[in-house]
């Protein structure tokens, strides 16, 4: 098999003999002929569905699908608008009544909420579960119906034994859902450990840019034509334009992800070692107790491109910091090109339970940094000034 960066830019397979050009161009089309005219036949995909309709299949869309299914060492993939659009039409695919879900105390807030109002409406039981592999193990038995976790939480970056927890749900017959945002393809194909589906939103490191919202879901052929039946239904589709710029964003993953490790690294030594920082999270720093499973877990030794830290003082002094910075940008989201930084707990976390934030060391002075391509020293003094 080709390496991780020549899949990201060919993986795609296109080819105009016509033109010459092997770059997917942006099929703006609604509609498609219907049958074939000449041989009366329907144009199918090389999934096997049909060509016809735009809220069903997209030609720049499925290039982008044939790329991530790459990288995630996945049959196929599904493209979405956004990463919560993948999330809910893999909820509303596989879910009933009477079914039980596990979802670590750390997901996504919107992910929990999502859930949760689900349960209400439809009868679903939703248990929260500490974010461990072993933990969430516990709590799975045969009367489960679906595992939510993430390859590494957010804040707190928890990095979870996905292996473990594959192996535990595949004894038992539970369908396992991993979120690999953090991680991306370039660390872990969750696959490879047991996970049935596997979710990005692409809005951050496969895009990479942040100027386009979207979200994928790579899983194997079978499971990939009945989501590809409820996007069909619910209209989830990513849209062409976005798919190009994605498919454009995609080629340099690799590239931009280690330079963004690396310099996450650098960061976070500085942090580990500031007077005003009372505590550091990265799954790098020898200090972590998740480096040891991020060790045996990840496929290089790096560690990703978000660092959080809780700042002496609380809330006041956090925001303060914010505040003073100029090279790094206030903003919730990350996995971009610029640096962005947030308040977790009035972002990402604010709809988690208090208890929940407590417990989790979510309080209101832990800031998430999401650390860009900029030079290191750069950001480094950055934080310096802001945090003096």
């Amino acid at each position: 098999m080709p390496g991780f960066t020549t899949r990201s830019i060919h993986g795609h397979g296109y080819f105009d003999r016509e033109t010459g050009s092997f770059i997917p161009p942006v099929y703006l089309s609604v509609v498609y002929e219907h049958p074939d005219v000449e041989s009366g036949e329907p144009r199918i995909v090389d999934r096997g569905t049909v060509l016809k309709y735009g809220r069903e299949e997209n030609p720049t869309v499925r290039a982008l699908e044939r790329v991530i299914a790459s990288l995630e060492s996945a049959e196929d993939a599904l493209a979405f608008n956004s990463g919560m659009a993948a999330i809910s039409t893999l909820a509303l695919s596989l879910l009933k009544k009477g079914d039980e879900v596990i979802v670590s105390m750390e997901a996504y807030g919107k992910t929990v909420r999502l859930l949760e109002d689900l349960a209400l409406k439809f009868g679903i039981r939703v248990r929260r579960a500490w974010p461990s592999a072993e933990s969430i193990a516990e709590q799975v038995d045969r009367g489960t119906s679906l595992v939510f976790v993430e390859t590494m939480t957010n804040p707190t970056l928890r990095v979870i034994d996905i292996g473990y927890l594959g192996r535990h749900c595949r004894d038992l017959g539970v369908t396992l859902v991993v979120d690999n945002t953090f991680a991306t393809p370039v660390l872990v194909n969750p696959v490879e450990h047991g996970a049935d589906y596997v979710i990005h939103s692409t809005t951050k490191y496969i895009a990479g840019h942040n100027d386009v919202v979207g979200g994928a879901i790579a899983t194997d052929r079978d499971r990939a034509i009945e989501l590809w039946s409820w996007r069909a239904t619910l209209g989830t589709i990513m849209q062409p334009m976005e798919a190009y710029l994605t498919l454009r964003g995609v080629k340099t993953l690799e590239i931009r992800f280690e330079r963004q490790s690396k310099t996450a690294m650098e960061v976070a030594e500085f942090l580990s070692d500031h007077p005003k920082v009372k505590e550091v999270y990265y799954p790098g720093l020898r200090s972590s107790p998740y480096k040891p499973i991020a060790d045996k877990l990840f496929k290089k030794r790096l560690y990703g491109g978000v660092v959080s830290f809780k700042v002496r003082g609380g809330y006041e002094e956090a925001l303060k910091v914010m505040k003073r910075l100029q090279v790094i940008k206030p903003s919730p989201s990350l996995g971009g090109t610029e640096s962005l930084i947030t308040l977790p707990a009035v972002t990402a976390a604010s709809s988690l339970p208090p208890e929940d934030r407590e417990a989790l060391g979510i309080d209101e002075g832990l800031l998430r940094l999401s650390v860009g391509l900029e030079d290191a020293e750069d950001l480094i003094e950055d934080l310096s000034r802001a945090l003096a």
